[in-house]
C-alpha cells in the first residue's frame, strides 16, 4: 500500500525593499481590545435597555436549560450556578437584578446561599425567589426568613416565573 507525501512549499518573497510591506499589503493599525465597561455602567447599559440580569441557580442541568431558554427568549440576560457557593460567586461578580435559588442543592442550601447574599453588602438588595420542589410551610418559612422575596413550588410554569422576576423588578419591568 503506497501513501501519497504531499509537501506545500512556501511563496517566494518578493524582491525589494525589506523595511517596506509589500504593494498587495495594506496597512491597518494595530487592533485594540474595546474598553472595558465598569460594572455599574454596564447594569445601567442593561437597564436603560429594558432588560434585566437573572441568574439561576440550581444543581439540575435540566432546570436551569429550560428556565434559563425560557427567559432568555423573553428578552432576559441569564447566566447560570449549579450550587449555591457558585451562585454567590457569580452574584458577587455579575449583580445581577433577580436571583432565582433552587432550595435542595449539593455543597450549600438555596436557605444558606440567600442568608449569605442578604448579609453581604453588594447583594443585600437583589431580590431572590427560592424555586423547590417542597411544598412544606415550614420549609417556605424558613427561606422566607433568610430574606428571599418569595417562595415558588416545582413544577412551575416559565410563564409563571416570568411574571414573578418582572414582579420583582418594577413596574417597567426593572427595578
Amino acid at each position: 500500500m503506497a501513501v501519497d507525501v504531499v509537501v506545500a512549499s512556501a511563496r517566494p518573497k518578493p524582491q525589494g525593499d525589506p523595511s517596506r510591506p509589500p504593494p498587495h499589503a495594506h496597512h491597518q493599525p494595530p487592533q485594540r481590545p474595546p474598553p472595558a465597561v465598569p460594572r455599574h455602567r454596564a447594569r445601567s447599559a442593561r437597564r436603560a435597555r429594558g432588560v434585566g440580569l437573572v441568574l439561576l441557580v440550581d444543581d439540575s442541568l435540566d432546570v436551569r436549560e429550560m428556565y434559563s431558554q425560557y427567559l432568555s427568549y423573553r428578552g432576559f440576560s441569564v447566566i447560570t450556578a449549579p450550587d449555591g457557593s457558585q451562585g454567590i460567586e457569580l452574584a458577587l461578580a455579575a449583580r445581577p437584578d433577580v436571583i432565582v435559588m433552587d432550595l435542595a442543592m449539593p455543597n450549600m442550601t438555596g436557605t444558606t446561599a440567600t442568608e449569605r447574599l442578604k448579609n453581604h453588602p453588594r447583594t443585600r438588595n437583589i431580590p431572590v425567589v427560592i424555586l423547590t420542589g417542597h411544598p412544606f410551610s415550614a420549609i417556605e418559612q424558613g427561606a422566607l426568613e433568610a430574606g428571599a422575596a418569595m417562595v415558588l413550588t416545582k413544577p412551575c410554569l416559565p410563564e409563571d416565573l416570568e411574571e414573578r422576576v418582572r414582579a420583582l423588578l418594577g413596574p417597567a419591568g426593572l427595578n
